[in-house]
């Protein structure tokens, strides 16, 4: 394993690599974040926004997931892959009038935006 993938968690072999926790629902397309918006007028939704080619958005995952892990909030939460899906991304900016940045948390309650962070201001206790 080179000096790199130790610095940022990679690893040589497929079966240590981590498990996506089972918390998140992917958001990939604007009919899913029509239903987490919808979804926000019941309970409290987070949308997670990261950017899969960022080394920091990756550290800020990590630490995020361990928060929710330890967190017994009410919470729906919403993951999106803004590499692979932009055009969902860019859909959040307009209809909930948030200021595209990666990563980024979204709260939403009652179908708006409630709060927003980036990067290592993005925590549980924002919720």
């Amino acid at each position: 394993m080179s000096f790199l993938n130790k610095l940022f968690g990679g690893s040589d072999s497929p079966e240590s690599s981590p498990v996506e926790p089972t918390f998140w629902k992917h958001l990939e397309s604007k009919e899913d974040l029509e239903q987490a918006a919808e979804m926000s007028k019941e309970k409290k939704v987070v949308i997670f926004k990261h950017s899969t080619r960022c080394q920091i958005s990756k550290m800020v995952l990590k630490n995020f997931e361990k928060e929710v892990a330890g967190s017994d909030k009410e919470v729906e939460y919403y993951f999106l892959d803004l590499i692979k899906h932009r055009d969902v991304s860019n859909k959040i900016a307009a209809d909930f009038n948030v200021h595209h940045q990666s990563p980024q948390m979204i709260v939403l309650e009652n179908g708006v935006a409630v709060n927003d962070a980036s990067h290592q201001s993005i925590s549980v206790n924002l919720i």
